[in-house]
């Protein structure tokens, strides 16, 4: 506004001068001579000072004062608005371009020649000197030359005053000195990561100048700078690869890590920000991926030693510098050069692969390594002689152990990273379904939670059982036979229930709960229905047994029944055997009940899952005897010092001799022996005597004597049922909904669909055979290979 009102004021002035120049004021301002104006005006008063000011080092903001600037401004402004022909502002415009190519060819350009050969940074300081004095220039010529950019400028669609002091510069300076200049810049980048001290300020300017020259863009920067600069630094790093390599990956991946920390510094002092990216890349480039497999496969310092020593801030890293290489595109190559250059030096061979994938390949193998060691060690103990059981504790440690360990490194090291959530699962899927000897490991981990979840097994506190559960359940989820394992935990689980071994409610419920999570409602629903059973066989029992109280017969045993589903439980061996005269009293009193209470079921008893308390004495002690209901039975039979021998007493009994053997085996033979064996050895033999044993003697007085098991802990042909029907269900399903499906495709929906288990492709076949036979589907006529479903 300052300005306008003093040319609106000059105005007046011109008006007055031209009144007292012997002229009437009609005849208008005084017409201004262009050579009059610009020599003595504008070049005298303007610019011949400002060039002079320059050249003397004078660069304050206020070099013209107010009346200073007014004034010429004025002149400017009147040349500029005369009416043709005496309007001059295309004449100024030109010399406005003249003036500064006169200035920049005559002063700053032999300048700047005579300091190219005095060094580097002789050369760059001249050039910001030259480069601050042109634009202090620019800015005041612009000022004074403010009505050609408002109006002659942009009326003619010309650059305008700065873009063309731009161009001037650029024209008859940077194009001369930029090679010279941008080696300069590189000597001194190249210095300061050899660890001396550059002036950075002073790159900085220069590289401002750069991005000057692109004219609002970066394409003077980019193309005569920054190609040149990715080209030094892959030259500088390939010979820095080839010093450190024979250092171990420890403290290669350290100056690797420091390397590249510096040049992102680098880019923050002093260069354009969008250089980082590439010249991170050349970096990566030079310094990872062409030796990543030398590095990883050091044979002492390689990924593999990294995790056999638990060096975690080594592997944490690595995988920090090699996640760089994932999912980012080759550096912008520079001008000319030359990506496989020393290819004769073993540092700079090339993988197949780059980024996290070698490193999750090594360390899916080294896992898979250390497992099948723990499992060859149980082998081994098996091969030296070791009884093979289904307990095996120690084994199935080792293995959550060894999840546990890799499972942490996972999740801190390698930061949860999918490639390697991807490794620990393939390793430990071969791991967990290696089996060595006559029991799977579905079975040694079923029998695990077994230990945990009953009394007498492990002691532990509440948070370990949860702990421990959880951990196995991990090691679950790898397991190809769930299905497997679901069968013998249900026969383990019922065992508990109904022996009144489980530990816990709440942990019975939390491990179902943990195995639903796993593999949803269907595979839990049995165990579901066993824990529904006992809850409501509970209130049953108060029931009964206020009915035996109120009952008029003389009944002196406390007699209670578990009334089970038979969908839900484990189907067991149910002996049809001559009971005691006091509990067949007793069941015809439950059955009379419980016929009552529930007309429409139907009750089959299983006695070999029965337990009781026998109070027996031998010689003036007494001892109260946990055993089961079988075992009650035969004490009952050899009371009152009577000797029977083994066919007596199963003919007494009724019980064949597969089932009595094993019972009489756990009073005669086993820790226990409340009952005398003739001949006394360890094996039941047709011909045995047995009698009670009146020299029995214990320091405790209630004894659990234990039977082994009279059915098997899962039942084989049981689970292949299962499987058949999981298989022909999911064919149905999956033809009901896709109509037709060639077999290669039907083959493989089925494999996806069933989680449980893992069936042979022959078998999925046999199903379908089957189905095509049943009717459920058919042959396409026109090729044999489609099958198509019959609604």
């Amino acid at each position: 506004m300052s300005v306008e009102l003093a040319n609106n004021n000059n105005g007046t002035n011109n008006n007055n001068s031209s009144s007292n120049d012997n002229a009437n004021t009609s005849a208008g301002p005084r017409i201004i001579p262009l050579e009059e104006g610009w020599n003595d005006e504008i070049k005298t008063k303007a610019i011949d000072k400002l060039e002079a000011m320059l050249d003397g080092g004078m660069r304050q903001t206020n070099m013209f004062g107010p009346r200073e600037y007014v004034g010429i401004y004025t002149v400017c402004y009147d040349m500029c608005t005369q009416r043709s022909p005496y309007n001059w502002s295309r004449d100024l415009y030109q010399r406005h371009g003249e003036t500064m190519e006169k200035y920049l060819t005559s002063k700053v350009l032999p300048a700047l020649r005579e300091k190219s050969g005095q060094g580097g940074p002789l050369l760059l300081q001249e050039l910001q000197h030259r480069w601050r004095n042109h634009q202090i220039m620019n800015k005041w010529l612009k000022r004074f030359f403010t009505y050609l950019d408002r109006y002659y400028v942009k009326h003619h669609s010309l650059p305008t005053l700065e873009q063309a002091g731009l161009r001037c510069f650029k024209t008859f300076i940077y194009e001369e000195c930029k090679a010279d200049t941008t080696a300069a810049i590189l000597s001194l980048i190249h210095d300061e990561r050899d660890g001396k001290i550059i002036d950075k300020s002073l790159v900085k300017s220069i590289v401002e100048l750069y991005e000057h020259m692109g004219m609002s863009s970066l394409e003077a920067y980019n193309v005569d700078f920054e190609v040149a600069l990715l080209e030094s630094t892959r030259e500088y790093y390939t010979k820095k690869r080839q010093d450190w390599i024979n250092d171990s990956t420890p403290e290669y991946l350290i100056k690797a890590e420091d390397a590249l920390n510096a040049e992102s510094k680098r880019v923050s002092d002093y260069l354009n920000p969008n250089s980082e990216a590439n010249l991170l890349k050349v970096v990566e480039e030079e310094l990872l991926e062409k030796v990543e497999t030398v590095l990883l496969e050091k044979e002492s310092s390689g990924c593999r030693a990294l995790l056999q020593n638990d060096k975690s801030e080594d592997l944490q890293r690595m995988y920090r510098l090699f996640l760089r290489l994932e999912n980012s595109g080759p550096a912008a190559p520079a001008s000319g050069s030359n990506y496989g250059s020393n290819s004769n030096s073993a540092a700079s061979a090339s993988p197949t692969a780059s980024g996290l994938q070698p490193i999750a390949a090594i360390v899916q193998e080294f896992i898979t390594q250390q497992g099948l060691e723990i499992v060859q060690r149980r082998k081994a103990r098996l091969d030296d002689g070791e009884k093979d059981k289904n307990d095996d504790p120690k084994f199935v440690k080792a293995m959550i152990e060894l999840h546990e360990k890799y499972l942490g490194v996972v999740r801190v090291d390698f930061s949860r990273h999918s490639y390697f959530q991807r490794a620990l699962k393939d390793a430990f899927c071969e791991i967990v379904n290696s089996n060595v000897g006559q029991f799977t490991n579905a079975e040694l981990m079923s029998t695990f939670c077994d230990r945990i979840l009953k009394s007498g097994g492990e002691k532990l506190n509440e948070s370990e059982v949860e702990e421990n559960l959880d951990r196995i359940v991990q090691l679950f989820s790898y397991l190809t036979d769930k299905d497997l394992f679901a069968e013998i935990y249900r026969n383990q689980l019922a065992k508990r229930l109904l022996n009144q071994r489980s530990t816990s409610d709440d942990a019975e419920k939390l491990m179902i709960a943990k195995l639903k999570v796993q593999c949803g409602t269907q595979f839990t629903s049995k165990m579901e229905g066993m824990l529904s059973d006992l809850a409501v066989g509970s209130q049953q029992r108060q029931k009964f047994k206020q009915k035996m109280q109120d009952s008029s017969k003389n009944i002196k045993l406390d007699f209670g029944v578990q009334v089970l589903t038979t969908g839900f439980w484990p189907t067991y061996k149910s002996p049809e055997v001559t009971l005691t005269e006091e509990m067949t009293t007793c069941m015809q009193v439950f059955r009379e009940w419980h016929e009552q209470e529930h007309q429409k079921r139907k009750l089959s008893w299983v006695h070999t899952q029965g337990s009781a308390s026998v109070l027996a004495t031998f010689g003036k002690k007494s001892y109260d005897l946990q055993v089961s209901t079988l075992q009650a039975i035969a004490l009952d039979a050899l009371s009152g010092g009577a000797t029977v021998t083994l066919e007596d007493l199963a003919q007494r009994l009724n019980l064949e001799e597969a089932i009595l053997k094993p019972l009489m085996h756990s009073l005669s033979c086993g820790k226990y022996k409340v009952i005398n064996k003739t001949p006394a050895n360890s094996k039941i033999n047709a011909g045995d005597k047995f009698a009670a044993n009146p020299k029995f003697s214990s320091n405790m007085r209630k004894i659990r004597i234990p039977m082994a098991s009279l059915d098997s802990s899962f039942n084989t042909k049981k689970v292949e049922e299962d499987r058949t029907i999981a298989i022909e269900a999911a064919i149905v399903r999956i033809m009901k909904a896709r109509k037709t499906l060639q077999h290669q495709q039907l083959l493989s929906e089925v494999l996806a669909q069933l989680s449980f288990f893992n069936p042979n492709p022959r078998v999925v076949k046999k199903r379908i055979e089957g189905l095509i036979d049943r009717e459920y589907l058919e042959r396409s006529p026109d090729n044999s290979g489609v099958y198509n479903y019959l609604a």
